[in-house]
């Protein structure tokens, strides 16, 4: 029995020195797509450490005060996560280069806010050049599906 534990360690130490001799190769999972958009924000409402760690917490916490309690904030609304972190290309958090899908494929972690909420990120509004800024507000209710408002002589 001896020999044979003697054995299993001089193996285990020797594979872990031709591991450590070699460079650094990749993994069979590709490495999540972490991405950024700068010109939301420059960096996350938390550290980056405790949202890898407690991301979900804070989703499900601010979906308790938002749909039991009524209280709406914007500090760690999925909404806000999504605009910052969706793909520049596709606007989404899913797909291949995807932010969320990424990171949950890499940790084997099925995402279910996707199957109520929007993956993609809002588009800003643009003001068109040389239109005054009254002359929208019809526009920008209609898009809200607000009722346009009646004129009274």
């Amino acid at each position: 029995m001896k020999r044979f534990t003697v054995g299993v360690f001089a193996g285990l130490f020797a594979l872990s020195a031709a591991y450590a001799a070699e460079p650094a190769k990749t993994t069979r999972m590709p490495a999540p797509s972490i991405q950024i958009n700068k010109d939301r924000g420059e960096q996350c409402v938390e550290p980056t450490e405790e949202m890898r760690r407690n991301h979900m917490n804070y989703i499900l916490h601010q979906r308790d005060e938002t749909m039991h309690r009524g209280i709406r904030t914007t500090k760690h609304s999925l909404k806000n996560c999504i605009n910052c972190h969706a793909n520049p290309k596709t606007g989404s958090v899913l797909g291949k280069d995807g932010f969320c899908a990424s990171c949950h494929h890499y940790a084997a972690v099925k995402i279910d806010c996707f199957e109520c909420h929007t993956d993609r990120a809002e588009k800003k509004a643009a003001i068109p050049a040389g239109r005054p800024r009254q002359a929208l507000a019809p526009v920008i209710r209609t898009a809200l599906g607000q009722p346009r408002q009646r004129h009274q002589p």
